[in-house]
């Protein structure tokens, strides 16, 4: 059991050293005006590793990315909801699920719900059901892929393997580390 009211691993607080500030900066959006978020000052504080992290997670989230934001979204939110990683989950229902669509019916059933209910178009109910099954069994079953195949191309289809297993990485980290809610991060529907 944790103690989650306090984080095993302090986050970085301000003052920043200047290449503390220059590298933090880069793990949040271009032109953001917000205190970077804890899970980033935590991982600073291994910076080398930070990093190396950082290119991954921008790749994933970035404008280069392959697969449609809200697809990404589904697996972001699925996986993070199965690893019970409420901070990464609340982080982006606000910063990403809701500006890219998601409903509030669909970010209750990423917590709480299926593949199969009614919120979700089919290419959306596909990928949920790879969050779960890559959950449950680190695969997915023939019939799935084959169904994945059809809909996404080869580039989309690894993008979304790597972004459930990089969403198992900072699941492990924030749940771990007991990184705090941001005060702007939403929390799991009840």
């Amino acid at each position: 059991m944790i103690d989650t009211n306090k984080p095993r691993i302090e986050p970085l607080e301000p003052p920043y050293e200047p290449d503390t500030e220059v590298s933090l900066r880069k793990w949040m959006p271009p032109g953001s005006d917000i205190e970077p978020l804890r899970l980033f000052r935590t991982l600073m504080r291994h910076e080398r590793l930070a990093g190396r992290m950082r290119p991954l997670g921008s790749g994933i989230l970035g404008p280069s990315a392959t697969v449609p934001p809200p697809l990404r979204e589904v697996m972001i939110h699925r996986t993070s909801a199965l690893t019970g990683a409420e901070y990464e989950w609340g982080v982006h229902a606000a910063a990403f699920g809701r500006p890219v669509g998601l409903s509030d019916e669909q970010l209750r059933s990423t917590v709480a719900g299926s593949s199969t209910d009614g919120c979700w178009d089919p290419e959306q109910s596909l990928v949920f059901e790879l969050a779960d099954q890559l959950h449950s069994t680190s695969t997915a079953t023939d019939e799935l892929w084959r169904e994945l195949a059809a809909a996404f191309d080869t580039e989309q289809l690894i993008e979304l393997l790597v972004t459930a297993g990089w969403y198992h990485v900072i699941a492990y980290v924030c749940n771990a580390a007991a990184v705090e809610p941001e005060p702007w991060g939403e929390r799991f529907p009840a």
